[in-house]
This record gives C-alpha cells, sequence and structure tokens, in this order.
C-alpha cells in the first residue's frame, strides 16, 4: 500500500511516499515502525490510539480505529493537525 507521511515525519522517511504492508491499520503501523524506527510513536500514543495532532485518513476519510480492516488498493494518508490563533 502507498502511504503519505506528513512533512514533520519526513526526517524518518526521506520521502513523502512509502510503501507498507498489513491487513489492519495497526499492522501498517507496526510495518512502517520496522521500516522507519521511531515513525509509529509519532503516530500512535501509549495506549495505541491515534495522537490527538494526528490524523489517518482512509480513502479520503478519517479514521481513528486501528483495528479498521485494509484492502490493498486503499489509499493511506497520514496528516498532522495545526492549531493556534
Amino acid at each position: 500500500m502507498k502511504v503519505l507521511i506528513p512533512g514533520p515525519l519526513l526526517s524518518y522517511t526521506a520521502v513523502r511516499e512509502v510503501d507498507a504492508t498489513g491487513r489492519t491499520l495497526a499492522e501498517l503501523l507496526a510495518d512502517l515502525d520496522r521500516r522507519y524506527p521511531g515513525l509509529r510513536f509519532r503516530l500512535i500514543d501509549e495506549q495505541g490510539n491515534m495522537r490527538p495532532h494526528m490524523r489517518c485518513f482512509i480513502n479520503g476519510q478519517q479514521v481513528l480505529d486501528t483495528t479498521r480492516t485494509l484492502q490493498p488498493d486503499e489509499a493511506i494518508q497520514f496528516v498532522q493537525a495545526l492549531s493556534g490563533g
């Protein structure tokens, strides 16, 4: 699967789009962490939940559940949320 990485996390991957595999979002995140150590911790907290400032979109829809099943042709994008005033 192709996974789009947000700009602030390019120090882990060095490229904007990477390949990863997994039957669920959690498995995909584990695969990303094997390939790019430390990346998962920036996306997921210690309880296995998406960090408050990170968003995951699958086929353009926001997904918070890391147990969500994935299909090989789905588009996955991680986005860092911005806040402030």
